[in-house]
């Protein structure tokens, strides 16, 4: 027997479960986010919190158009000489541009950018670094125009840009209390209200480009600019000069949506680097929370396994770190001096129950060195690469950083970053010492670099004491 033919009501019943099943199922399917894309279809919009949202939409983003209206002008946020923060600064084959329609607005450029040469003494040496239009124009909104067509190619997000050579990059000190320090307090001068904690509301820095350096000129002998940097930003991405080159070559317009531009031959045309002989100190010049540094700090600190707190207080036990360059062979104490110090601060120690660790870098890991520097309330050394290793320290009153010259020799380098991070760094000549405001102008004199530096042991002892006791008199 045939079957029955549908009647046209059992065929209307299918087609309407047909389509109400396909209506079900694609519900279903828009209703799971695809990360690479940003459907309209999606059951629940992102919020304004959502930042997976927003980082997919933004790395998506990779063109900035304007078409027929006038090309975005640059902003300068914040600015002292060599150091300075823009939003859409642009590049084309290797030329940097500011675009502004109000140019006396803008700072002078020799104030912000250079040549990128060595930096040599002289008259002619200075003259040389001076920017010409090869290296940096400020343009209008109709110049613009011209130039890079209805739009440009976007570096994201916040970048580094160093326009320096490799000079002063390959050294600890210069990399993390001078580049790291100024770039870090020159981004930080748009949150003026960093807690202690370091918490900001500043995005993470994306991308840092070295125009004039290479991919194996920037770490130190002693391997801890890397450390310093994979700690500090573990995302960041680094560009050096051969994909500059790449940039220019392709002959299109690129525009950084934010970027942070640093350069030492534009800082050494200021007052504070004729003083203080620091690129960063430039970059002193712009506000800032008294806690800038924390963020950076406490980035590291965490990164060795430390909680952000330690070295904190004046009630817990002093930690004092004496490190030795007695077996360095360069800038070292009389042996007899060297001897008389180490017993001075383990009398500290077993009288007052002090820490004292005395140490020598080179035969520290990276890490231990960090960790042994979050602690220490006092750190003190002959003038040298290891005190460097101050900027991870806690700064409370107590804090000290206690430095020892040859006699009649001085050096700004770690008294200023002592003092820019708010704590007290005292210079030593033999048996006397000094602290700022009554510091002696600087000086290499004959004996600086030697092997014969005399100090006071009891007295460095002495001081030591008084400053754990926050006291200005100390009984003997």
């Amino acid at each position: 027997m045939a079957p029955a033919t549908p009647t046209r009501r059992e065929i209307l019943l299918v087609v309407v479960l047909y389509f109400s099943l396909r209506l079900l199922t694609h519900k279903s399917d828009t209703s799971v986010s695809n990360p690479l894309t940003t459907s309209t279809h999606a059951t629940s919009s992102p919020s304004a919190n959502d930042s997976t949202y927003h980082h997919i939409s933004h790395y998506l983003d990779a063109h900035l158009t304007w078409g027929s209206s006038p090309v975005p002008q640059t902003r300068v946020l914040s600015h002292a000489p060599g150091w300075t923060v823009f939003d859409k600064l642009y590049v084309l084959k290797g030329v940097v541009y500011i675009v502004s329609d109000e140019p006396s607005k803008v700072p002078n450029v020799t104030h912000m950018y250079s040549k990128g040469l060595f930096i040599e003494n002289g008259k002619e040496a200075v003259a040389s670094r001076l920017p010409t239009d090869e290296d940096i124009r400020v343009i209008s909104t109709k110049e613009a125009k011209v130039l890079f067509g209805t739009g440009a190619h976007l570096l994201d997000g916040v970048n580094y840009f160093i326009n320096d050579p490799y000079q002063f990059v390959t050294h600890y000190y210069h990399w993390s209390a001078e580049l790291w320090f100024g770039l870090w307090h020159t981004y930080a001068s748009l949150d003026l209200k960093i807690p202690d904690d370091g918490k900001t509301s500043l995005p993470p820095v994306r991308r840092i480009m070295f125009n004039h350096l290479d991919a194996y000129h920037w770490r130190d002998y002693a391997s801890m600019n890397e450390w310093v940097i994979r700690s500090g930003f573990p995302s960041l991405v680094m560009e050096f000069k051969d994909d500059w080159r790449d940039r220019a070559e392709m002959g299109r317009p690129f525009v950084f949506d934010r970027v942070i531009l640093a350069d030492r031959s534009a800082s050494m045309l200021t007052f504070n680097f004729a003083r203080f002989q620091r690129s960063a100190s430039a970059s002193f010049g712009m506000p800032g929370s008294a806690h800038w540094w924390m963020t950076m700090r406490n980035n590291v600190i965490q990164f060795t396994g430390l909680d952000i707190s330690v070295g904190s207080g004046t009630t817990n036990t002093p930690v004092i770190t004496y490190i030795s360059r007695q077996e360095w062979g360069r800038r070292m104490l009389i042996k007899e001096d060297h001897e008389k110090l180490v017993e001075e601060l383990y009398k500290l120690r077993d009288r007052y129950g002090f820490e004292v660790n005395v140490v020598a870098a080179e035969k520290m890991s990276r890490l231990e060195q960090i960790e042994l520097a979050a602690r220490t309330t006092i750190m003190m050394g002959v003038h040298g690469n290891g005190l460097t290793s101050l900027i991870w320290m806690k700064p409370t009153p107590r804090s000290t950083v206690m430095e020892f010259f040859f006699p009649g020799g001085f050096a700004f380098d770690y008294e200023y970053t002592t003092r820019a991070l708010g704590m007290i760094h005292y210079g030593f000549w033999g048996n006397e010492y000094f602290t700022s405001p009554g510091l002696p102008q600087p000086k290499y004199v004959e004996g600086f670099q030697g092997n014969s530096i005399p100090l006071d042991g009891a007295l460095v002892a002495r001081l030591c004491l008084e400053r754990l006791s926050l006291t200005g008199e100390v009984d003997d």
